[in-house]
């Protein structure tokens, strides 16, 4: 938590919001809630509230789907070798398993592609097409990748494999030359939804696949993986991706579930639990990235295609290879942090600009994008952490709410010798000399776009909630809310003049735990990350402002509500 964060109490139509309640017949607060989400007639909230398979577009709506589609089950139909190419973070990874099973499903010759990050470096290279070239691939399917892969699109083209693309990352005007490049991007593509993750893409060929062979039954076995995928790349959880990850994770609370992610469930103690974004996002998809982010990206992709209850043995060991994998993450995540952290405060040079850019030899690449988030949370502005390696650096940007981070790198785009990604998130590779420029110019740029009030914290309240208002009808009706991410934050409430009546505690020397009570209403509460701010609680514990968030905790066998606490004054 940080100290200088400014909370902002959104305004709210409380006319529409009593007027929705009403229609809706739910909680006033859950009313507001759904105001605040931009709601404005009834039968929108409630498909909101409802999301349904019958919510998802027509596939064919998206440009090139149709002749993607038409040369996979023509591949199919033929026996002709179909390759997915994928890419080594978990939205790859899931969009590789889903589009593979759905190819073998159909009964069609495919293998897949995951390049590894040190080695194949970053997205489609010609070498790739090459080596699948000479396995004899006719196909190339791209998923989560390729959309800025001109080069790889002009070799497939030479050596006569068919290259269908399938991304959802931000275009460059020219698009790679292939047989079918789908993207909801595309500035020529009319397709209602142009949030989706790449497995959200993916999907949509999986669904084009199912329609076109009169298998659309199929299609709701797809959403586990689809949902781990989506939640885990952070878009916004509203049309399509809200449907695709609220039915794909009451699938993965519900089961059953094939060997593999069974496996990976048992071994992350999520079985026979609810499992939501927090979940995903914080146990799930760190597992299935550290075997990216640590070089092997194979045993994760190996892990989910495992199917079969006959490979129930094999996927436990392969979870628990990738357990271990992502213990190594974290260490050498740690050490990165600490070090990146550390030359940014020895040098004010850096500290004083809007946007950070910092560089080390020796820095595990597979952890340079993680560093570049928790710099962004310490510090509150962009930030681009770099590898360098010989004379090549590689680097991995994060940005904050208010900067387009890859205008900025498109604003440097001549240093670069490859860059591509999001408003948000980014990777970069350039020549090692040409650093120092860099530092400079998106500095500047950073500058000239960002003000003071830009660089602090701000923590928006959507409601003030009392204690005494806080019951099993509210925190039922929130649930359906679920789940929340980019686009549909976790509701953040205010309760002021509380007293703290026990604790505050400190537990795993991070977190402060504590019992509050205003009027005769008392809660427990877990303010994450606060052990710094024990003794203000302490000093001020007879009357403190709470912002806070609501969940469900289920201690020997006991559940009960508890106040998850987001800053404190």
């Amino acid at each position: 938590m940080h100290p200088a964060t400014v909370w902002e109490h959104l305004p709210c139509d409380d006319d529409h919001a009593r007027v929705l309640a009403r229609e809706l017949n739910v909680h006033p607060v859950v009313a507001r809630l759904l105001v605040l989400r931009g709601f404005a007639a009834a039968d929108e909230a409630s498909d909101f509230l409802n999301p349904s398979l019958d919510q998802l577009h027509d596939p064919f709506l998206l440009t090139d789907l149709q002749a993607g589609v038409d040369r996979l089950l023509a591949a199919i139909a033929r026996r002709e070798r179909i390759a997915v190419h994928g890419d080594y973070d978990v939205d790859g990874i899931t969009s590789t398993v889903i589009l593979r099973r759905m190819i073998e499903m159909l009964h069609g010759e495919v293998v897949h592609f995951i390049p590894e990050r040190l080695r194949d470096g970053y997205g489609l290279q010609p070498a790739a097409i090459e080596l699948l070239h000479g396995m004899g691939v006719r196909v190339v399917v791209t998923v989560d990748c390729g959309i800025r892969s001109r080069e790889a699109g002009r070799r497939a083209r030479e050596l006569g494999v068919d290259l269908v693309i399938t991304d959802h990352h931000e275009p460059e005007r020219e698009l790679p030359p292939a047989l079918a490049v789908i993207n909801p991007r595309r500035h020529d593509c009319s397709y209602p939804d142009k949030d989706l993750a790449g497995v959200g893409v993916a999907l949509k060929m999986v669904h084009g696949l199912c329609v076109r062979s009169g298998r659309l039954r199929w299609l709701p076995g797809f959403l586990k993986l689809a949902a781990i995928g989506t939640v885990a790349d952070v878009v916004p959880l509203r049309g399509e991706n809200r449907v695709i990850a609220r039915l794909g994770l009451e699938q993965l609370s519900r089961g059953p579930h094939t060997a593999g992610l069974q496996a990976l469930l048992d071994v992350t103690g999520l079985t026979a639990k609810k499992i939501g974004s927090h979940e995903v996002g914080f146990v799930l998809a760190p597992r299935v990235n550290a075997a990216g982010r640590m070089n092997t990206p194979d045993l994760a992709t190996r892990l989910l295609l495992a199917a079969d209850p006959g490979m129930a043995g094999e996927a436990r060991r392969l979870a628990e290879r990738l357990d271990a994998e992502n213990t190594k993450r974290r260490e050498e995540e740690a050490e990165v942090f600490r070090d990146a952290r550390g030359r940014i405060a020895k040098d004010p040079t850096i500290a004083a600009q809007n946007a950070l850019v910092v560089w080390a030899e020796g820095w595990h690449r597979g952890v340079i994008g993680i560093v570049a988030s928790k710099l962004v949370d310490e510090f509150h502005r962009p930030a681009v952490v770099v590898s360098v390696e010989g004379e090549t650096a590689y680097g991995s940007g994060r940005s904050i709410r208010g900067f387009d981070l890859l205008a900025g790198l498109e604003h440097c785009a001549d240093l670069f010798d490859r860059f591509g990604g999001h408003r948000q998130a980014a990777g970069l590779t350039l020549p090692a000399a040409r650093l120092p420029e860099l530092r400079t110019r998106l500095a500047d740029y950073a500058n000239e776009r960002l003000a003071p009030h830009d660089l602090v914290p701000h923590l928006a309240i959507d409601a003030r909630l009392p204690l005494a208002d806080i019951n099993a009808r509210l925190l039922a009706e929130l649930a359906a809310l679920e789940p929340f991410g980019i686009g549909n934050r976790r509701p953040v409430f205010h309760a002021g003049a509380v007293e703290v009546v026990d604790g505050p505690r400190i537990i795993k020397n991070r977190h402060i735990s504590m019992t509050v009570r205003q009027g005769g209403a008392r809660f427990r509460g877990m303010a994450w990350r606060a052990a710094d701010r024990q003794a203000f609680v302490r000093e001020r514990s007879g009357a403190l402002d709470l912002a806070f968030s609501l969940t469900e905790n289920t201690f020997r066998g006991n559940t009960f509500i508890e106040l998850s606490v987001a800053d404190i004054k």
